[in-house]
This record gives C-alpha cells, sequence and structure tokens, in this order.
C-alpha cells in the first residue's frame, strides 16, 4: 500500500488530501501527512482526514513517502517538488508544472535521474467527457478535425494573483486540445489584458493556437464572466462535438442524427488520483507527463509574449 501526502491544502490540496482518504479507507493508500505554511489549516485538514500535520513540507519529505501531490503556488513547485524527488518520492504536480520553462526542466530532469513518477494535475484530462470525446475523433465519427473551440470563463477570483488567466485557466485547454488533435502546437497568436483583477494580471485572453498537423484552436477565457462556463466544441469534416466539462455531457451532431453520448459520469480528480497511484505501483509513464506539462506551459508563455507583442509567435525560436 502506498504510503502518501499532500502538500499545501488550499482549495485544491484540500480536494487532493479528501480523495486520498477515500482512497485510504478503500485500502488503496495510507494518507501519511498533510503540510502547509498555515499550520492552523494543515491541522484542520489533517484532523478531518486522519493524517499527520506539518507546517514544513520539509518535515513531511523526511517521512518515508511513495508519492505526495503537490498543490502550493506555482512560483514554489520547483523547490518543493525537488526536495521530495530528491528523497525518492513520486510526486503530482498541480498544473502548471512550473512558473518558468526553465525551472518545468529542473523538475523533469531530477525525476528522471531520480527514478521517480512525474505527473502533472491537468485535471481536465481525466473528465470521462474528454475521455470520451477521444474515443470518438479516434474512432473516426467525426471525421478528420479541422478546428476547436474551448470556452472557460467565470466570475472574478481574486485570491489567484500570482498569474493570469492564460497561466491558470487557459493551460486546460491547450493541454486538452493537444491531446485531442495528437499534435503539439506549432504557433500562437493571443489577445490578452487586465480589465479589473487588482493584482493587474490578465484575466481575459483570446488564444488561436496551429498545431503541427494543421487543426486550429480557439481558447476564450476569462475571469469577467458571472457564471462559470466550461465548454469545447470540436468540429470536423463529418460533424461536430459539444463537449460541457461540468455537467460531463456530450452531443454529437451529423448530416442525419443528433447523438448524446453514454457517460459514466466520475470526479475527474477521483480519476486522476487513481490513474497516478496506478503509474507510482506500476511504474507506468502518467497519462500527463512532465514533458506535456512543460509543452502546455510553454505555449502559454508564448502566448503572453504574443498578447505583449501583438505577433504570431512560433515555437521552438
Amino acid at each position: 500500500m502506498l504510503r502518501v501526502g499532500v502538500v499545501g491544502v488550499g482549495n485544491m490540496g484540500y480536494h487532493h488530501a479528501r480523495v486520498y482518504s477515500e482512497l485510504a479507507r478503500e485500502g488503496k493508500v495510507e494518507l501519511v501527512g498533510i503540510a502547509d505554511a498555515n499550520f492552523e489549516r494543515a491541522k484542520e485538514v489533517a484532523k478531518r482526514f486522519g493524517a499527520i500535520p506539518y507546517a514544513d513540507y520539509r518535515e513531511l519529505a523526511k517521512e518515508e513517502l511513495d508519492a505526495v501531490s503537490i498543490a502550493v503556488p506555482t512560483s514554489l513547485h520547483r523547490q518543493v517538488a525537488l526536495e521530495f524527488i530528491g528523497k525518492g518520492t513520486s510526486v503530482l504536480v498541480e498544473k502548471p508544472i512550473a512558473d518558468t520553462v526553465e525551472n518545468a526542466r529542473v523538475i523533469i530532469e531530477a525525476s528522471r535521474e531520480e527514478g521517480v513518477t512525474l505527473m502533472i494535475g491537468h485535471i481536465e484530462r481525466f473528465n470521462p467527457a474528454v475521455l470520451k470525446l477521444k474515443e470518438v475523433i479516434e474512432g473516426g465519427i467525426l471525421g478528420e478535425i479541422v478546428t476547436m473551440n474551448a470556452k472557460r470563463v467565470g466570475p472574478m477570483v481574486v485570491r489567484i494573483a500570482d498569474v493570469g488567466v492564460i497561466i491558470d485557466l487557459a493551460v486546460h485547454d491547450i493541454d486538452v486540445m493537444g491531446f485531442l488533435a495528437g499534435s503539439r502546437v506549432r504557433e500562437v497568436y493571443a489577445k490578452a489584458r487586465n480589465v479589473k483583477h487588482p493584482a493587474n494580471v490578465d484575466d481575459y485572453a483570446l488564444i488561436m493556437l496551429t498545431f503541427e498537423n494543421e487543426i486550429s484552436g480557439v481558447v476564450e477565457t476569462n475571469r469577467l464572466t458571472p457564471h462559470k462556463t466550461r465548454t469545447l466544441n470540436v468540429v470536423g469534416t463529418s460533424g461536430i462535438a459539444y463537449l460541457d466539462y461540468i455537467n460531463q455531457s456530450l452531443t454529437i451532431y451529423d448530416e442525419q442524427w443528433v447523438k448524446e453520448a453514454k457517460i459514466q459520469k466520475k470526479e475527474p480528480l477521483r480519476n486522476e488520483l487513481e490513474h497516478f497511484i496506478e503509474c507510482v505501483e506500476g511504474r507506468k509513464r502518467p497519462l500527463v507527463s512532465g514533458e506535456e506539462g512543460l509543452h502546455a506551459l510553454e505555449v502559454a508563455i508564448r502566448a503572453l509574449e504574443s498578447a505583449e507583442e501583438d505577433k504570431i509567435v512560433k515555437l521552438g525560436e
């Protein structure tokens, strides 16, 4: 049975701890400890889920852990991940993998050297509707894919102030589109600006992507819309698919039929953590590896550069 821990129990980290505690009750893992710089928060969450609280993640790293979820601010991903990787602990790093491409590469190289599993928490990859859409595309039901359009908008979240919507939100759809297209992004063009977020980070963005296999993608994201919307449309030569991330629904239109995909709904985070555990136990490559997390981050950073310079940016330059 794997011994696991969680570092950072804010909104997302709390749910990692919750799911691990559910898996622990099923005898699949042992939730050993929870670390957070806010020790009162660590104690509260640890008490709720039957773990040991730590104020310093370095103390948790001294425990004999097999795996850990890291859900701290993006700027701390490198230092926290390296602490655990250096102890031989496999890590799931919440998206994005790091704050810079250089730091992402350092994390990836360290995991290779230590021979541990590195997985990046792009949770939408584990949404049952996304997995079903991947099956539909690979089955040729939509024909040849031409374009994809994603909308990820919602109300203002002031607590997220270290990054804007491109790094925090659009990176989800950048990753999902690459997964569905089976291709990497070749070039990006973006418009982004700050409208009213007090931290002066981008809170609105429109991103155009061109993949190496010529599929196009458009991502619209903001923190200005009063209600939350998470949708993705995929247009092919034989039909169009409408996906709703929140409802986990998938509707397909062709020239003759409108079809609702049969989807077994399940919490994406549960899927993600079960997959992480399986990869650690079986020493398998994760669905979202460090390299894929790096590519999504690089595209997001290039989108920011494109918006600042108002020009198309080619990856690899």
